[in-house]
């Protein structure tokens, strides 16, 4: 049994799950570990995502740059 047909996936373009490597990359999320993982897919994806949102956010507030005044002193 070739090491990917352990893997399920989760196919983006069906909403389907599969065990192994069925459907082309670009149609397929995972690995996952288990069928019920993969049928979650879309959740895991949606708090994936929200999570590096909230990541980026923070990276992105450096805060405000002290006033002119402060700079001189």
């Amino acid at each position: 049994m070739p090491e990917s047909d352990g893997e399920y996936w989760y196919n983006l373009t069906t909403h389907e799950v599969e065990r192994g490597k069925q459907s082309p990359g670009a149609d397929r999320a995972g690995p996952f570990a288990s069928a019920e993982e993969a049928a979650r897919a879309p959740q895991i994806m949606a708090q994936r995502a929200q999570a590096w949102r909230e990541d980026e956010a923070r990276e992105d507030d450096w805060g405000t740059p002290p006033s002119e005044g402060a700079r001189r002193q």
